[in-house]
């Protein structure tokens, strides 16, 4: 009975697999994302939804039993082995978008529901394999961010504390306080409105230049290009595994094939050997066969085709 389960289930997804791999099936899908897209950004035409209500709420319930036959299918491919399907992020993020829209309070809350909704255009990233390959990237950034942004509230709290210290008495509208004074300087690392803050400081001294000039070198430049490096740093490695994603499948399923192949043309070339040897036999001479005698009397020297010195 095992035996029968196990050839349903892996029957079911050879069948399913065809179809959730072909290139229809994805056209199909990414087109009901972008329909989806457009049912959403009509719903915000006030006059549209009083006039076609009823049609945009039955084409609403259309995609969602769309986008779930898709996630059933999805589902039916891994029948033969489940933890795949959700070893896959992309899957789980599928399942939560759909299958959330089906509970009690979603449906009761309308930003609930336009928020899912919302997400499923999201999917759309996953078949566009750039797209998928950025917000891979900047999923594996987020640690290195968060060393980014650690270090970056530490120099804002420095500076804006040495700030209020010499500024707050003359400029108390960007330096009176510590929140004011990290405002300030968050605003002066994109390098906005710097040109008038060192004006304003070299009213009140000409050292100020120093504390400016210091602070935007260790903020705007060295700071903000450490972030860009994280980020490329993370493209590169998300590029890496989507070749990896790509390729594994069929270096998997090609490797036993490869090896299969190997044998057949070494058992073709040992069968090539044994018939060349052979006829090599027959049509050797008598006095060279083995057994027969040399000019002197004794055996012939037999020359052997496997063994031959170089």
């Amino acid at each position: 009975m095992s035996e029968r389960t196990a050839h349903l289930r892996l029957a079911l997804a050879v069948r399913t697999r065809r179809i959730t791999e072909s290139a229809a099936f994805t056209a199909a899908v990414f087109g009901l994302i972008l329909g989806n897209a457009v049912l959403l950004g009509a719903e915000t035409y006030t006059g549209a939804v009083e006039q076609w209500y009823d049609t945009l709420k039955a084409a609403e319930h259309v995609f969602l039993a769309a986008f779930t036959a898709e996630i059933l299918l999805r589902a039916a491919a891994c029948a033969d082995r489940p933890k795949d399907f959700f070893r896959d992020p992309w899957n789980l993020f599928d399942l939560a978008v759909v299958g959330l829209a089906f509970m009690p309070f979603a449906r009761e809350n309308a930003t609930v529901l336009r928020l899912l909704r919302l997400a499923r255009v999201v999917r759309a990233a996953r078949f566009l394999p750039q797209l998928r390959i950025v917000i891979v990237a900047v999923g594996k950034s987020l640690p290195g961010t968060l060393s980014f942004v650690l270090v970056g509230a530490l120099l804002l709290y420095v500076y804006a504390m040495v700030g209020w210290v010499f500024f707050a008495p003359e400029d108390p509208e960007h330096y009176g306080s510590l929140g004011r004074a990290a405002l300030t300087l968050f605003l002066l690392i994109t390098l906005d409105g710097l040109g008038d803050a060192v004006r304003a400081g070299l009213e009140i001294s000409r050292w100020t230049i120093l504390y400016f000039a210091s602070f935007v070198l260790l903020g705007s430049f060295l700071l903000v290009n450490l972030l860009i490096g994280v980020v490329i740093n993370s493209l590169q490695e998300a590029r890496e595994m989507e070749a990896e994603t790509d390729a594994g499948p069929g270096q998997r399923g090609a490797a036993p094939d490869t090896r299969h192949d190997l044998r057949e043309q070494l058992a073709a070339a040992r069968r090539a050997l044994d018939t060349i040897e052979a006829e090599l036999g027959h049509a050797r001479p008598a006095d060279d066969r083995p057994g027969a005698t040399g000019p002197a009397g004794g055996p012939a020297p037999v020359d052997n085709p496997r063994v031959r010195c170089t």
